[in-house]
C-alpha cells in the first residue's frame, strides 16, 4: 500500500452539524453531551475538526486544549469557526499546561469569557459572537506546513514538529541496513522510516502513530511504495503484527503532559510480540528511562549500543 497525501483544506469534505469534543475531559470539570462527534487528532478514528462545517454545529463544544500555544490557538479558533453564532464553546486546561492563558486567548477572538478554577484547571465558557477576530491567523499559525531546516512535512503539535529529535538522531547514526518485513512505531514525520527505506533489503515497512496529524504528515514524507502508514494506539491489540524481521522506534514517555513509563513498556512488549524468532528490535530511549528490564525480559539478546547527550540506543533480538 502506497502513501496517500490527505487533504488539509476544510473545504474539501464537511461533516455533518453536531456537538464536539476535543479530547477526554473529566466528567467531574464539564458535561460532554453523549452524541458528540470526538474530533481529537490523539484518538485514532476520530473526525477532523478541520472537516467541520462552517458556522453550523450545534453547542455545546467541549474542548480540553492542549499545552502547545500554536496548537492550542489552532483548536479553539478552529472549535469557534466551526460553531454556530450564539452557541457555547467550553474550553478547560490545567493551569499549568496553557489554562491560565485560555481567557486572554478566547478574548482575543472577540469572545466574553466566564472563568472558573476547579481541580487546579481553568474552565472557561464563551458564547460564540456572530463576529470573530484573528481566526484565520491562528489558524495558519498552526497548519501543516513544509519546513526547510527538516526538509520535512509537519504541524504544530506533533512530537519534535519543527527539529528532528536527539534521540531519534542518535539511533540514525548507528541504525545498520536492515533486510526484510518491519515496523516503525510512533513514527511521527516519519524521520526513522526515510532512513530505513534507503536499504533496498528491505520489502515492506508499516508505520504506526497514534497521532492523525502524524499520520498524514507522514504520508507526504514518506513517498515509497514499500511503506504504508496506519493511524492506530499500539497497545490495542487488534493491529494483526507477526513474524516482522526488524522494529525499530523512539517510544512516547509522555501521556497528556505527564510521564508515563509504561507507553514505553507496552511498545516494547508489542514489538517482542510482533518480531519473528530472531528478528530484532531497535530502540532509542532517553537514559534515564528504565526499559532494560522490560527488554531482557521480552528479547533473547539485549545489547547496549550507545549512550550520549542524555539518550541511550540499545539492540534487542528475539
Amino acid at each position: 500500500m502506497s502513501p496517500q497525501t490527505s487533504t488539509a483544506d476544510p473545504a474539501a469534505s464537511v461533516i455533518a452539524a453536531r456537538p464536539v469534543v476535543y479530547g477526554l475531559p473529566s466528567a467531574e470539570l464539564v458535561v460532554v453531551p453523549q452524541h458528540a462527534a470526538q474530533v481529537s487528532p490523539l484518538i485514532p478514528g476520530s473526525a477532523r475538526l478541520e472537516d467541520h462545517s462552517l458556522a453550523a454545529a450545534p453547542g455545546p463544544a467541549v474542548v480540553l486544549a492542549p499545552p502547545g500555544t500554536s496548537e492550542r490557538r489552532y483548536t479553539l479558533a478552529l472549535a469557534l469557526r466551526a460553531l454556530a453564532p450564539g452557541e457555547t464553546l467550553v474550553a478547560l486546561a490545567p493551569k499549568d499546561r496553557g489554562g491560565s492563558r485560555l481567557a486572554r486567548e478566547l478574548a482575543g477572538f472577540g469572545c466574553m469569557v466566564a472563568e472558573e478554577a476547579r481541580r487546579h484547571h481553568r474552565i472557561c465558557t464563551v458564547s460564540r459572537p456572530a463576529a470573530l477576530d484573528g481566526l484565520q491567523d491562528a489558524i495558519e499559525e498552526g497548519r501543516s506546513r513544509h519546513i526547510d531546516n527538516i526538509a520535512l512535512c509537519t504541524q504544530p503539535g506533533i512530537f519534535s514538529w519543527n527539529r528532528i529529535d536527539p534521540g531519534s538522531d542518535l539511533l540514525l547514526r548507528h541504525l545498520p541496513k536492515l533486510s526484510g518485513r518491519g515496523a516503525d512505531f510512533g513514527c511521527g514525520l516519519g524521520v526513522l522510516a526515510l532512513a530505513v527505506l534507503h536499504s533496498e533489503t528491505v520489502s515492506s515497512l508499516t508505520m504506526f502513530d497514534i497521532d492523525r496529524r502524524a499520520v498524514e504528515m507522514a504520508r507526504r514524507n514518506v513517498d515509497d511504495p514499500r511503506a504504508s502508514v496506519v493511524w492506530a494506539d499500539l497497545r490495542q491489540r487488534d493491529l494483526a503484527l507477526t513474524r516482522l524481521d526488524f522494529v525499530v522506534m523512539n517510544p512516547p514517555f509522555h501521556d497528556g503532559g505527564s510521564e508515563d513509563q509504561a507507553l514505553g513498556k507496552a511498545f516494547i512488549a508489542r514489538a517482542a510480540e510482533a518480531l519473528r524468532p530472531g528478528g530484532t528490535l531497535w530502540i532509542t530511549a532517553n537514559t534515564h528511562l528504565p526499559y532494560e528490564a522490560s527488554l531482557r525480559a521480552a528479547f533473547r539478546n539485549v545489547i547496549p549500543v550507545v549512550s550520549e547527550g542524555g539518550y541511550k540506543v540499545y539492540e534487542a533480538r528475539k
